[in-house]
């Protein structure tokens, strides 16, 4: 009989053995990209990130698994429960710790139950409620799981949802002017006019992937990543060690955008590429550089525009440049909804949620359908 265990670091599974579970086109969910967050210093139990990975094992066979973590807060997550939090404390209970399956840091939307089959899915589900029930914890939770795992819950999972913005080449645009063309003529002028004055600035920019790029490289997108954080007051995790792992153990789905100007560069966007879809994560600039994060557009630039050429280029059909940010609307990106589910383990909790989700997923397709009625394509022309 299939038999669950707990597993403390990645390590403790092959590779081989975990990537067998997925189809390898997301990069968020391989083992490399996963185990390396635990290796170079990117999860720590101070931030509130514990690995808690479960797997489904049968005699020596791997039938299935999950990137799962114990929090003690609910830091690095991107679906806002601090409300929920609240409320536990109020009545004077504790809602920390509680188990999550998702990708530390990554709100991009990916296979969250890996396995070999659905009962083998369906059977890790389980396994993630029983383990926050026999451990006494308040929930657990699945962020940002695939619309095609949502048939594996049943009316214990609470259903929520959030809106994105994604770029999509369902229209099947050969190049950048002729996704312009498919634009309205405001939002086609105004990105024109953008890309103009980075030009004019004497900014220029590169595709590097991560296999091509120097140390040099990596450590000034490192230095720009540093940058963005400091400047928001939060705190950085990504490591230097984590983002040459990537460069050695993903070396072509690890993929910069750097900008340089006078021979230096002044600025740079981190993302990866999946099977069909590029993932935008990380962007910074140095304010000191000449020109540096004060070059009009230049954000724009780096994060979405060279962002969208790359797919057209490469035949990537989509790109994710991250979570939130209605200017994004006005530059191609259209809302799209993002699934989180939760098992909360006292009844009288999990029945006073299950109206408060049902009327924040109306509000919130409310909010995608008013969004949707400004999109800046022309008529019958949207991706």
């Amino acid at each position: 009989m299939p038999t669950v265990h707990t597993l403390d670091s990645l390590d403790q599974v092959p590779a081989a053995q975990w990537d067998a579970l997925h189809d390898g086109r997301n990069p968020f969910v391989s083992h490399a990209f996963l185990c390396g967050l635990e290796q170079y210093g990117v999860l720590q139990a101070r931030l509130g990130w514990t690995p808690r990975h479960l797997v489904l094992r049968e005699g020596g066979r791997l039938l299935a698994a999950a990137p799962t973590y114990l929090k003690t807060n609910s830091h690095g997550e991107f679906v806002f429960d601090h409300a929920w939090a609240r409320a536990y404390a109020q009545h004077g209970r504790d809602y920390f710790p509680k188990l999550l399956c998702a990708v530390p840091y990554t709100p991009v939307t990916g296979p969250r139950l890996l396995a070999r089959d659905a009962a083998a899915r369906r059977a890790l589900l389980q396994a993630l409620a029983g383990y926050a029930r026999d451990h006494g914890l308040s929930s657990a939770h699945v962020n940002f799981h695939d619309e095609s795992e949502d048939a594996l819950f049943d009316a214990a999972w609470l259903p929520r949802i959030d809106v994105q913005y994604h770029w999509r080449n369902a229209a099947g645009w050969r190049d950048f002017d002729d996704f312009l063309a498919a634009l309205d003529h405001k939002h086609r002028k105004n990105i024109r006019q953008e890309r103009a004055r980075v030009a004019r600035a004497g900014v220029a920019l590169r595709i590097v992937h991560g296999g091509d790029a120097s140390d040099a490289e990596l450590a000034g997108m490192h230095r720009f990543y540093l940058r963005t954080f400091a400047e928001y007051g939060n705190t950085p995790t990504l490591t230097l060690e984590f983002l040459r792992h990537l460069a050695r153990a993903l070396p072509r789905q690890l993929v910069l955008v750097l900008a340089s100007r006078h021979g230096r560069d002044i600025a740079g966007a981190l993302c990866l590429r999946g099977g069909d879809t590029l993932y935008g994560r990380y962007w910074g600039a140095d304010d000191d550089a000449p020109g540096g994060a004060r070059v009009p557009g230049l954000h724009f630039e780096t994060c979405y525009y060279q962002g969208i050429d790359y797919c057209l280029r490469e035949g990537l059909t989509r790109f994710e440049p991250g979570a939130q940010g209605e200017h994004k609307l006005a530059r191609g990106f259209l809302p799209a909804l993002v699934r989180s589910r939760h098992w909360i383990a006292d009844p009288a909790f999990a029945a006073a949620l299950a109206p408060w989700c049902a009327q924040e997923a109306r509000e919130v397709r409310r909010y995608a359908a008013a969004l949707t009625a400004h999109s800046p394509f022309r008529s019958g022309m949207e991706a």
